[in-house]
């Protein structure tokens, strides 16, 4: 198995137990479910609201396993060009994270409404992490 092949495999495994626990228990602190945010929780009150919140959970989860199943076919069928340019899309496309979603959890973070504290720290890093793991594949391995 190559350099790229286990990349994309550890990030099928990390995003598949995410997806598992956005359909099957949205509200877990674990593999990046939504526990973590106090506004879940506060949701459940307003069943409207909570309803809502449960269908983007779920469209999250949805959205995941599309690309997911891609992956599984890159690896599966895709040549090693193809490979490699799905690492670097990956890396592109993971970066967007910075753009709209970490200033809005930073923010909530702050606020003291994620718990564990600094969880908002944690995931910036470790996004940046498979960002590096994504470019690395893409072009070392050339």
């Amino acid at each position: 198995m190559s350099l790229i092949e286990i990349i994309i495999v550890v990030f099928i495994f990390l995003e598949l137990s995410n997806v598992v626990m956005l359909y099957f228990a949205p509200g877990s602190k674990n593999a990046n479910a939504i526990g973590v945010f106090a506004s879940w929780e506060k949701s459940k009150q307003y069943p409207e609201i909570h309803e809502f919140v449960k269908y983007l959970v779920n469209w999250v989860a949805g959205s995941k396993l599309i690309f997911i199943f891609l992956l599984i076919g890159i690896i599966l069928i895709g040549e090693r060009d193809i490979q490699q340019f799905s690492l670097f899309a990956l890396a592109v496309a993971t970066l967007s994270f910075y753009w709209r979603l970490f200033p809005l959890i930073r923010k909530m973070d702050k606020r003291g409404e994620i718990f564990p504290k600094n969880y908002s720290v944690i995931l910036g890093i470790m996004i940046f992490v498979f960002i590096v793991a994504f470019m690395i594949g893409a072009f070392v391995e050339y």
